[in-house]
C-alpha cells in the first residue's frame, strides 16, 4: 500500500499545512483510537510532546479524536519521546503518541506513535491507520466516550528509570557537566537525573518558550555547547536533540563525541564485561572506523539504512541490543526500546566512571576515517527522488568515487525528516573529502 502521511519516523510537516493541522490531528486521533486493539474492556493511549506551542493545540485534537473513537486517554505533558515510551510499558497502554518534530525547528511538528511494548508502530499497523483515515469520522454512543486524564508524575517516574540503567554503585560525584537540553523536552528531565546521580550540573538550552526549541542549542548545533564546556572548565557537555532521542557530547577539550563514538565505547564496555549480546548495527552514515574498531575487537558490525526503525529491524532480526546512528540516536536494548539520549549518555558516563579516565584517554586509539557531511534544502514541493534519479548526478558521483580509487566513499540520500538531500564523502585521511563533498553539493544546487 503507497503511504500518504507516515514516513521514516512518523508523519511530519510544518505547522498549518497538511497533513500538520488541527482538523487532520482529530481525525488522526479517531482513526488510531479505531485500529489500536485494547488489551482490556477499552483501550488507553498515552500522549506526551516536546515544547513547541502547537503541541497545545495538538494534543487537544488528538485527544478529541480519542475520545470520539472511546479510547481513555492519559495526558503527560512535555516528556522526551524515550520517556512516552517507556511509560507506554509501565501503564500498560495499548499504545504511545508523541508529538514532536524531533530536531527540527518550532515551525514543524509531527506524530509518532509507540506499540504497547513502546517499540515503533509495525507498517502493517500504520497502514491499517491510513485506511481508516479515509473512513468517514464517526463517534461512539455518548456513554462510551473516552475519558481524560493527567499523569502528573510523569516526569518522577521517567527520571528515576533513567537512573536505574546504570548500576547503584555508580556515582557521578565530582563530575563538572553541562548540559544542552535543546530548550526542548528533557529540560526538566535531565538536570534531575544528572544532579541526583552526584554531578554538578550547569545548564544551557533549558529555557523553553514555545519558539526557540532546537534554536542554536541541541545536539544540531554543538557550538554552543562546546563554547559553555571550554569558558567553563567543565568535565564534559551533553546535547540533546528537541525530543530527547539523540545525544551527542563535548570532552574536556571541546572535541564532540558523535554517535559513532558512542557506540563505539558503549560496545566497548559490555564487550570488556561479557554483557554485549551479538553485535552492532549502524548505518549506511556509519564511520568505517567504527567497523574496524569493533571487527578488531571481534564485535560483529552491520549496516542498516539511515533511520531508527531500520537499526530496530536488523537488532530484532540478529537478536541483537546495541545500534545506533553517528546523529546520536542510539538504541541501547539492553535497558530501553527505543533511542534514549539521557541512557546512552549515562552508560558512557558510567564506563568513564568506573574506568577513572575521561572521555579523550577512552577513545585513544580508536581512529576515525574523515567524514564530510553537507546538507542540501530542497525548495518547496521539489521531489527528492527525481533528484536522485537525474543522470548528471549520477555521473557526478561516478566522477568523484573514481577519484577516490577505491580509498573512500560516496553516499547521497534524502532525508527521512526533512527536505533535505544528504551528501557525504568519507575516504583515507589524504583525500580531501571536505572538497568532493562540497563538489557534490553544488552539483545538485545546479540541478535545482
Amino acid at each position: 500500500m503507497a503511504r500518504r502521511y507516515f514516513g521514516t519516523d512518523g508523519i511530519r510537516g510544518s505547522v498549518g499545512q497538511a497533513p500538520i493541522t488541527p482538523d487532520f490531528m482529530l481525525k488522526l486521533g479517531w482513526a488510531a483510537g479505531r485500529v489500536i486493539e485494547p488489551r482490556r474492556q477499552r483501550a488507553r493511549v498515552l500522549i506526551g510532546k516536546d515544547t513547541r506551542i502547537s503541541g497545545y493545540m495538538f494534543e487537544s485534537a488528538l485527544e478529541a479524536g480519542l475520545s470520539a473513537a472511546g479510547v481513555d486517554v492519559m495526558l503527560l505533558g512535555p516528556m522526551p519521546t524515550p520517556g512516552i515510551a517507556y511509560l507506554t510499558r509501565t501503564f500498560r497502554a495499548d499504545a504511545g503518541i508523541v508529538i514532536s518534530a524531533s530536531h527540527n525547528a518550532y515551525q514543524d511538528n509531527g506524530i509518532k506513535f509507540f506499540s504497547a511494548a513502546g517499540a515503533k508502530l509495525g507498517d502493517e499497523v500504520e497502514e491499517r491507520i491510513e485506511a481508516a483515515l479515509e473512513e468517514e469520522l464517526t463517534t461512539v454512543a455518548p456513554d462510551e466516550l473516552g475519558k481524560a486524564t493527567r499523569v502528573d508524575d510523569a516526569a518522577g517516574r521517567y527520571i528515576e528509570f533513567c537512573k536505574s540503567t546504570i548500576p547503584e554503585r555508580v556515582s557521578l560525584h565530582g563530575l563538572n557537566i553541562v548540559l544542552d537540553c535543546a530548550h526542548g523536552a528533557t529540560y526538566h528531565i535531565a538536570p534531575a537525573v544528572f544532579k541526583e546521580l552526584g554531578a554538578r550540573v550547569s545548564l544551557i538550552g533549558a529555557s523553553p518558550d514555545g519558539m526557540n526549541i532546537n534554536r542554536e542549542v541541541g545536539s544540531t548545533h554543538p557550538a554552543a555547547l562546546r563554547a559553555a564546556v571550554i569558558q567553563q572548565g567543565a568535565d564534559l557537555g551533553v546535547a540533546f536533540d528537541g525530543d530527547g532521542d539523540r545525544v551527542l557530547m563535548v570532552d574536556a577539550d571541546g572535541h564532540e563525541i558523535d554517535g559513532d563514538d558512542m557506540l563505539y565505547l558503549i560496545a566497548k564496555d559490555r564487550h570488556q564485561r561479557g554483557e554485549l549480546v551479538g553485535g552492532v548495527v549502524g548505518t549506511l552514515m556509519s564511520n568505517f572506523g567504527l567497523a574496524a574498531a569493533l571487527e578488531a575487537m571481534g564485535v560483529p558490525f552491520e549496516r542498516a539504512q539511515v533511520g531508527d526503525r531500520y537499526v530496530m529491524e536488523r537488532l530484532a532480526a540478529n537478536g541483537w541490543q546495541l545500534g545506533g546512528e553517528s546523529s546520536g540516536h542510539i538504541v541501547c536494548g539492553h535497558v530501553q526500546t527505543t533511542g534514549d539520549g539521557i541512557v546512552s549518555a549515562l552508560q558512557v558516563l558510567s564506563y568513564m566512571v568506573r574506568e577513572e579516565q575521561s572521555l579523550s584517554r577512552l577513545l585513544n586509539g580508536f581512529d576515525k576515517a574523515p567524514q564530510s557531511l553537507v546538507n542540501v534544502r530542497l525548495p518547496d514541493g521539489t521531489s527528492a527522488r527525481k533528484v536522485m534519479a537525474d543522470p548528471r548526478l549520477k555521473e557526478a558521483v561516478a566522477a568523484v568515487e573514481k577519484e577516490l580509487a577505491g580509498q573512500g566513499r560516496v553516499l547521497l540520500r534524502p532525508s527521512g525528516t526533512e527536505p533535505l538531500i544528504r551528501v557525504m564523502v568519507e575516504g583515507r585521511p589524504h583525500l580531501d573529502v571536505e572538497g568532493f563533498a562540497k563538489r557534490l553539493a553544488e552539483g545538485v544546487r545546479e540541478l535545482l
